[in-house]
This record gives structure tokens, C-alpha cells and sequence, in this order.
């Protein structure tokens, strides 16, 4: 009766043991992702701050042009 007693608790350990240790494997996998997904996040964020530096570049340089064409078609018109 102890041998069987004896072996159910060993069993149970080994269960817990086992459960123990899927559940620490699980969080540092879960761990892992989120660290991922963070500097995912931090590298798209940079490429947006980039994308919105160029923009505003180009529109300066666009708005510079289409004035200074307004100012030359000004004094086209003007000079008729």
C-alpha cells in the first residue's frame, strides 16, 4: 500500500514538475513576442518620422515652386 501511495506522489510531482516547467517555456515565449512586436514597433515608427521629414521637404519645395510660378505668370499678365 505504501509502494502505491509512494508512487502516486512521485507521479504527481512529475506532473507538476512537467506543468512547471511548459508554463516558464510558455512565458518566455510570450515574453520574447512582446519584445519583438515592441521593437517592431519602434522601428516602424522611426521609418514614419522619416517618411513625414520627406514630406514636409517636398511640400516646402513644391509650394516654393508653384509661388515662384505664380509670381512669373503675375508679372506675364501684368506686363500684356
Amino acid at each position: 500500500m505504501i509502494e502505491i501511495a509512494a508512487a502516486v506522489a512521485g507521479a504527481s510531482i512529475g506532473v507538476a514538475g512537467m506543468s512547471f516547467s511548459s508554463m516558464s517555456k510558455r512565458n518566455n515565449e510570450a515574453r520574447e513576442a512582446v519584445i519583438r512586436l515592441s521593437m517592431a514597433v519602434e522601428s516602424i515608427s522611426e521609418k514614419i518620422d522619416d517618411l513625414h521629414t520627406d514630406m514636409r521637404d517636398h511640400n516646402k519645395e513644391i509650394y516654393g515652386r508653384l509661388n515662384n510660378h505664380a509670381e512669373r505668370i503675375r508679372a506675364l499678365e501684368t506686363g500684356l
